[in-house]
């Protein structure tokens, strides 16, 4: 028997996938888990494909399960930024873009990117928002953020970047440490120090590149805290919990007792990329990353 494969058919795959339980998915699609099974049943005759793996203990995705969640992913976000879009264009807002930025990116580079969009473009209307690098590439790739500013360099296929800002890092030291810019000698010389850094699970370039920095001047650093929120980590410091050392930029825009030394000397350099998804049509984004890369 042929079965017509309809959106619901989707919709009830996908919740089965992300919950891999049939009573968790069939409670959140409102259905019965007989209705549930008899619909996957129905999807995997019509393309002639196991999607699961069903055994007592667990419900697992096939290979060819696990290539339909992401199809049925990208179609599911797709159709909800085209609803997005009309909306925008009934209220007036269809040159809304949506950026999200680290904290380093909010001192210069976001400031300066507004400006010349108002000067060019004063049309086109932006959404901020400070957000982590792995969650920004994670909405970029779902269509949920239209450019992001981040500090990684490995990105999915059909992930366009652009390099917006090469900066060097500083140490941040609680302002009452004995060492000042007129005693600083070397990194080495706070080696047995603990060490707060930015979480490798968000950057792990990111945070192999600072590790070099240390293990450069001959020693591994004692990480107690990591944190992918830069006031976190100066707050930390701050309260005498350990030092950090983070990209420069960040020293502009805080408040707080704590001290940055420049490490100017040293090789390693940290960039900050603009990030946006290629297939994304948004006329209003190819205005933007036009005034970036400066086309």
């Amino acid at each position: 028997m042929s079965y017509h494969i309809e959106l619901r058919h989707l919709k009830y795959f996908q919740v089965l996938a992300e919950e891999l339980k049939y009573r968790k998915a069939a409670e959140r699609l409102f259905i019965s888990q007989p209705g549930l099974s008899r619909q996957i049943k129905q999807m995997e005759e019509r393309y002639n494909v196991s999607l699961f793996d069903r055994t007592k203990k667990k419900v697992e995705l096939t290979e060819a399960g696990n290539y339909l969640k992401k199809e049925v992913d990208f179609i599911f976000n797709h159709l909800e930024t085209i609803q997005q879009q009309l909306e925008n264009i009934s209220l007036g807002k269809e040159t809304e873009i949506r950026i999200g930025f680290l904290g380093s990116a909010a001192q210069r580079v976001i400031p300066d990117l507004l400006l010349n969009l108002n000067k060019e473009y004063p049309g086109i209307r932006t959404v901020l928002e400070e957000l982590p690098n792995k969650l920004q590439v994670e909405l970029i790739e779902k269509d949920k953020l239209d450019l992001g500013f981040v500090r990684t360099h490995q990105f999915k296929e059909g992930i366009a970047k652009h390099l917006v800002h090469q900066d060097t890092f500083s140490l941040v030291l609680p302002v009452s440490h004995p060492i000042n810019k007129s005693s600083y000698e070397s990194v080495k010389s706070l080696g047995a120090s603990p060490f707060i850094f930015f979480s490798s699970d968000d950057s792990p370039f990111y945070h192999d590149l600072i590790m070099s920095i240390c293990e450069d001047h001959g020693f591994r650093p004692q990480v107690f805290h990591k944190s992918v929120n830069a006031l976190t980590i100066f707050k930390l410091v701050e309260e005498g919990l350990g030092i950090a050392i983070v990209p420069t930029a960040l020293q502009y825009g805080f408040n707080l007792n704590v001290k940055f030394l420049e490490l100017n000397y040293i090789p390693q350099r940290t960039q900050l990329f603009a990030i946006w998804k290629e297939n994304n049509r948004k006329p209003a984004l190819g205005n933007v990353t036009k005034l970036l890369i400066g086309k």
